[in-house]
């Protein structure tokens, strides 16, 4: 105890009333110079200083107690279930349920008060609101929830926010007065609290009647919970093995748009993870609407390329932390290691097959052949025997896998991503088939850079894409396996994951692919639904960017010589690509790419 620092102290006290408060003896805590964040049982706070000035320790209690209430009275099984699709009105349903289980705390502990305040104050200084000019540029989410938390518990509105909310108070209290008043009886149930919610949205015209989910009866509500109980108690165990290295990325456009995310901190995902109460919150719904035809005039622009960025996967972390994600995944691989593994040594044999070696023997030059030294020993008057191998008639072949860096490809599908692309690389180097492995994203949520340059031009008419792109690439295709291996542990860095543009990615790997010399090319899409990009889509025509999509999706299936295949998640691509399967299981992902991959090969 004596080498202890006051830090150390602090963390073991801070971890103590932690598992306390969540009622859950496994919970731990560590620090972090990035975005607080919790996955699972594991907490990542803000590190407060050596000296342990009292507002920094007040903060990362504030941020240890939002997730040690989440973790005790929100169940995301439930909260799921019921969740809006349209992605505004998700974030208003996220973030009034943490202010439900927040308040549940400040209400029975003023300690607890005390230090969601100060936390609070750390997400209000970067949220829009703090720097909103007009009504239009407040996030409807952030003052929803900080009005409602303003009713539950008494705590007044932060300083920085209070202009912002003042703009939409009228609106919102004129709207929702009652239902405040309703949610306020509701505060111990969630289900009830849930269904008050989605009736508030409906009256601030967020939602319509038929978008809200109908609740199953009491006997279906039942076997869901339990159910969901289940799902929890397994996945828990899969959560024991996430170190609590896996760190969160404070995002680049942090100003536009994360800090909402903070406050509408939920996970759709059921893998357990629960979803931290960093960026996630802000994870995008995946539309799949009905298509109709694209319009002779549609056009597709950009606002700037200015902030786009195309860059290699160890430039977007240091060489330690990588080194830990990929620990990270390779625990992870462990499991799926004997399935994945069987499924590309049956690949192999196939690309085996059709690269078999054919010789010409008895030939006047060329390799020695040893099998006939025999003859000459025999009769040395005999000259010696060579043999000769004839071309391989298999195609010089390469393989681009690009991957769906998005929000929604966050947990388990993004792992299982990452350990089939693995799998895969090395499967068809040892085959001698050259791969390439990319992802894409933007580089924040809501716009980034690239809106706030729209907001200070006077916000021109359609813009057009409106967001900064980040391209990542893990492993070139003429990069060692061996050198870029630790690269696809950056697909574990939390906050990576953000907004997806699909048409520019696919245009963007495509030349790539282009310039390669190999006879074939083949590119596989690894997604889980539509584009999805909020700053886009809320100044433009509706389905901007799907359309796009398949603008060039068709181009590449009808004019180009690469091969396009697409896999689906949980969501039909069926619709937007020729050849495309959908797997509802990410389990499924590693055998499906091996069969898709072995299918192209053995058409010629």
């Amino acid at each position: 105890m004596s080498d202890e620092s006051p830090s150390d102290r602090f963390k073991s006290v801070l971890t103590g009333a932690s598992r306390a408060l969540a009622h859950d003896a496994e919970v731990d805590v560590n620090w972090t110079a990035e975005a607080p964040a919790a996955a699972g049982k594991q907490f990542r706070v803000p590190m407060p200083g050596r000296s342990l000035p009292l507002g920094a320790a007040m903060e990362a209690r504030g941020f240890a107690d939002s997730f040690a209430l989440k973790l005790r009275h929100h169940n995301e099984g439930v909260h799921a279930r019921s969740a809006p699709t349209d992605p505004i009105a998700r974030a208003c349903y996220d973030a009034v349920e943490r202010v439900r289980y927040e308040a549940l705390g400040a209400n029975g502990y003023s300690g607890i008060r005390a230090n969601l305040d100060a936390s609070m104050d750390v997400r209000m200084a970067s949220d829009p609101i703090a720097r909103a000019a007009a009504a239009d540029e407040v996030p409807i989410p952030t003052a929803l929830s900080l009005l409602l938390r303003e009713r539950l518990t008494g705590q007044a509105i932060p300083k920085v926010a209070e202009k912002g909310v003042a703009m939409l108070r009228q609106w919102i209290e004129g709207s929702a007065a009652a239902d405040f008043d309703a949610l306020a009886d509701r505060l111990d149930d969630q289900q009830a609290f849930q269904s008050l919610s989605l009736d508030m949205l409906q009256h601030l015209e967020l939602t319509r009647a038929e978008d809200v989910p109908q609740e199953p009866d009491d006997a279906d509500d039942m076997d869901g919970d339990e159910e969901t109980e289940e799902e929890q108690a397994g996945d828990d165990q899969g959560q024991e093995q996430q170190p609590g290295e896996v760190a969160a990325e404070p995002s680049e456009g942090q100003d536009e748009g994360e800090s909402e995310s903070e406050s509408d901190a939920s996970d759709e995902m059921e893998d357990g993870e629960a979803g931290d109460d960093g960026e996630e919150g802000m994870m995008p719904v995946r539309p799949n609407r009905p298509w109709t035809d694209i319009p002779d005039s549609f056009d597709y622009e950009v606002f700037t390329e200015k902030f786009d960025e195309i860059t290699a996967a160890s430039d977007l972390c240091d060489d330690e932390e990588l080194t830990r994600l990929r620990a990270y995944l390779d625990a992870q691989l462990k499991g799926l290691q004997g399935v994945v593994t069987r499924l590309a040594n049956r690949l192999q044999r196939r690309l085996m097959a059709q690269q078999n070696r054919s010789w010409d023997f008895d030939q006047e030059e060329g390799l020695l052949d040893a099998a006939r030294l025999a003859r000459v020993v025999v009769s040395p008057g005999q000259s010696l025997s060579y043999k000769v191998e004839r071309d391989v008639q298999f195609k010089d072949t390469v393989v681009t896998l690009l991957i769906d860096n998005s929000g929604s490809m966050r947990g388990r599908p993004i792992s299982i991503a990452a350990i089939s692309a693995d799998v895969l690389a090395r499967t068809l180097e040892r085959c001698g088939v050259k791969v390439e492995i990319l992802g894409f994203t933007t580089r924040a949520w809501k716009g980034g850079q690239s809106r706030e340059a729209w907001l200070a031009g006077g916000k021109p008419q359609h813009p057009g894409r409106l967001n900064d792109l980040r391209h990542i690439v893990y492993k070139k295709a003429d990069e060692p396996w061996r050198r870029a291996r630790k690269n696809l542990g950056l697909m574990m860095r939390e906050g990576l994951l953000k907004e997806n543009i699909d048409g520019e990615a696919l245009l963007w790997a495509h030349s790539r692919l282009l310039a390669r010399p190999e006879d074939r090319r083949v590119m596989m899409v690894i997604s889980d639904g539509a584009p999805v990009d909020d700053s886009t889509l809320s100044v433009n025509s509706a389905g901007y960017l799907e359309a796009h999509l398949r603008r060039v999706i068709e181009w590449i299936e009808r004019q180009s010589p690469v091969q396009l295949v697409a896999i689906g998640i949980g969501h039909d691509v069926t619709r937007y690509y020729r050849r495309a399967v959908t797997i509802m299981d990410a389990e499924q992902l590693g055998g499906t790419m091996i069969e898709q991959l072995a299918g192209l090969f053995e058409e010629e």
